[in-house]
């Protein structure tokens, strides 16, 4: 399968696509280069309408791992969070389905709630209530991804990740019996493997490397995308 990384030079992006390129052709759509220079390079902003008609041209489907600035408090940061978070995630689905494309993952936040390791989260069906800028602006982009498959019967796949981490780093940071959310890179590019096939309209995932479940349910994952953290602390 063909599929466009938007954002595909990002932190998360950049844990993700050695495993993601064994298995499918992808193109990078980012202001700036990937770290794997042998992957296919276009480089543009989210929220330019000429460049990312040529981004999705001949794609199959696309991963949306786009980060805008982390600097929250400023008013240049609520600038970039928009951008990215909600008017470039628009832009770009609605250049993918008039391209034809289909099918849709985009990379969400367990941060869309807010208290996040002071309850239990059951189901996906918790209705997401942050009010912070960031996770604010991801509930938003949920939304857009599914008014995309209202409007145009594009199926996405939104995965609520956490932590996003590298394996070994996980390793050495996680205890047996001490909860943790952090996911190892292996296991966020398998969920994201699983996504790209599924197609059943809008669905939103939790994505975690709490493989005893103490704060969240991942029932869902396992039943529709085939997906568990497989990641366990050494012992």
């Amino acid at each position: 399968m063909k599929v466009l990384l938007a954002g595909g030079s990002g932190r998360v992006a950049t844990l993700v696509i050695p495993f993601l390129k064994k298995q499918h052709e992808l193109r990078v759509y980012d202001r700036n280069p990937p770290v794997d220079q042998s992957l296919e390079f276009l480089q543009g902003e989210l929220t330019d309408p000429v460049g990312l008609e040529k981004a999705v041209e001949g794609m199959d489907a696309l991963i949306y791992l786009a980060m805008g600035s982390e600097d929250w408090d400023t008013w240049q940061g609520v600038d970039s969070a928009y951008d990215v978070n909600v008017k470039g995630l628009h832009f770009l689905m609605r250049s993918a389905q008039a391209a034809g494309i289909q099918q849709a993952v985009y990379c969400s936040s367990m941060s869309v709630y807010a208290d996040l390791r002071k309850r239990y989260f059951q189901d996906e069906e918790i209705p997401p209530d942050e009010t912070a800028l960031y996770g604010f602006t991801k509930w938003l982009g949920e939304e857009i991804c599914r008014n995309a498959w209202r409007r145009w019967g594009m199926h996405t796949n939104a995965l609520r990740l956490c932590h996003p981490t590298l394996k070994e780093k996980w390793l050495s940071e996680t205890q047996q019996g001490v909860t943790t959310i952090a996911t190892t890179d292996e296991d966020v590019a398998s969920a994201m493997l699983a996504a790209l096939e599924l197609k059943a309209g809008f669905q939103a995932f939790m994505i975690s490397g709490d493989y005893a479940q103490k704060i969240m349910c991942m029932t869902k994952a396992e039943r529709m995308l085939g997906w568990t953290p497989k990641a366990r602390p050494a012992t």
